[in-house]
């Protein structure tokens, strides 16, 4: 993997750097992300991206650094290493809610981080030194599927863990840069969605709220 280069006394610039990088992936794609790019947009000096990312794959590692702690952001609830933490819903309606939230601000809110995320993907398919870290962002993500579906009981979490996330990755795609991008689907109907799926693929051991008692 190409390090790109940290300086001390300037911690922000390599988030700068990044935060350019996504926009201008957004707006011009693959071909129009270079190191002047980011320099002349980012209100940079010259020479200043090439300074801290001296290869175009070091510049494209930290776009996708930058990237992953951003989708981190959405999805800070489930990202627990190795456990499900005690604030996440245990049940099928719980979980349905949550993971209708973190889609439908996505496809709203993050549609421009999404685009971006798109072109590295592509980009990750031809470029192996992008490959590996383009997939290891994602291991947080999918491991906090996994365990929200163990909590719900289900017997396979690692196969239905990886189905759900597979599930919202497509609902993105379609509505950001698919064919439904023109009409996006609601929370409401990407909850009733996920809440099909999870009943669909656990069964009986879905694990469902536990009713309340009259006093409550």
């Amino acid at each position: 993997m190409t390090t790109a280069k940290r300086s001390p006394d300037r911690p922000d610039r390599l988030v700068l750097i990044g935060d350019t990088a996504i926009r201008l992936l957004v707006e011009r794609g693959m071909r129009g992300l270079t190191h002047r790019a980011v320099d002349e947009a980012a209100g940079l000096p010259a020479g200043s991206t090439s300074y801290y990312a001296r290869t175009r794959v070091a510049l494209l590692e930290v776009a996708l650094a930058r990237m992953t702690v951003l989708e981190a952001g959405e999805f800070a609830p489930a990202l627990a290493a190795g456990d499900l933490p005690p604030a996440l819903p245990g049940d099928v309606e719980g979980v349905a809610d949550m993971a209708a939230t973190i889609v439908s601000e996505a496809i709203r809110e993050g549609r421009a981080q999404k685009i971006a995320r798109y072109e590295l993907a592509l980009e990750a398919t031809r470029r192996p030194e992008l490959r590996g870290m383009y997939d290891g962002a994602g291991v947080a993500f999918r491991e906090a599927a996994v365990a929200m579906v163990a909590a719900l009981g289900s017997p396979e979490p690692a196969r239905h863990g990886r189905f759900l996330v597979a599930w919202c990755e497509g609902v993105m795609f379609d509505a950001i840069a698919g064919a439904g991008w023109a009409t996006p689907p609601s929370r409401a109907d990407i909850r009733t969605g996920i809440a099909e799926l999870l009943t669909g693929m656990l069964g009986d051991t879905a694990r469902r709220p536990r009713p309340k008692s009259p006093n409550e």
